[in-house]
């Protein structure tokens, strides 16, 4: 899954891809670069992100999301909360809806179920503005777990069927390094729960924490991430590195 964020502040490309021709350069050479999907987000979702209203959402998303529907032969995926977006985006040629709030947002659940769509649902701790401001859990491999479990079960209540569901263990949202270390280790026990894991952590925080390198320096450690998440069962990879990726995920996949 190649990240494209229509955002002039995300934490890595915020303000690289705003414009509707630069944003479909980036899509295509990510297809050709091997991505099967590319996941559309109009609204940042970094800690201290501000929030984006509805209208100015949809401004981002939609024409971008009409062009590689009618341009590109790949997956679109919708990045948001919004339960509007979720909807115009379906009908702009989207086919996936990805949730960093887990279909917990006014009328989400109703309105991905209406779509048709699969939906993945995202682990996290708080609210974007807020989240990175002292996390603490219990246990945060079995908190995670019970939090997917229950948005699970709300999806499968409205009539979202079991086969079109993702999870997502929210990887830096809400949570320490010692809280994101200990959830790739236990991986396997998100894995039980019976669905399809996506791993995001592409350039993140953990990164910078475990190499002491900026955001821009951040690719190796990204491919390491990716490649243990690959070997370890993940189902989709979402990274902003497609090219590089890709050439890891096939030697761990023809060595394992």
């Amino acid at each position: 899954m190649g990240i494209l964020n229509i955002t002039p502040d995300s934490f890595s490309d915020g303000g690289l891809f705003t414009n509707l021709d630069t944003a479909l350069r980036q899509a295509e050479k990510m297809v050709a670069d091997g991505a099967k999907i590319i996941d559309v987000g109009g609204e940042s979702t970094r800690p201290g992100a501000k929030p984006v209203v509805e209208a100015e959402e949809l401004d981002r998303v939609i024409p971008i999301i009409e062009k590689l529907h009618q341009e590109l032969n790949v997956i679109i995926s919708i990045d948001t909360s919004k339960a509007l977006v979720m909807s115009e985006a379906a009908k702009a040629g989207a086919g996936i809806i990805n949730d960093v709030m887990a279909m917990q947002g006014d009328g989400s659940l109703k309105a991905a179920q209406e779509t048709g769509l699969p939906v993945c649902l995202m682990h996290m701790k708080g609210q974007p503005r807020t989240m990175q401001s002292n996390p603490e859990y219990k246990d945060v491999v079995s908190e995670v777990k019970d939090f997917l479990s229950l948005r699970i079960e709300q999806c499968l209540k409205q009539g979202i069927q079991k086969e079109q569901i993702i999870i997502d263990p929210g990887f830096g949202f809400g949570k320490t390094l010692e809280h994101n270390v200990k959830l790739f280790k236990h991986f396997r026990d998100l894995e039980k729960l019976g669905y399809p894991v996506l791993v995001g952590a592409s350039r993140k925080t953990m990164i910078g924490q475990i190499t002491g390198k900026d955001v821009d320096e951040r690719l190796a450690g990204s491919i390491a991430l990716a490649t243990i998440a690959c070997l370890k069962g993940a189902a989709i990879i979402r990274v902003h590195d497609v090219a590089e990726t890709v050439d890891a995920i096939k030697i761990a996949q023809a060595l394992a």
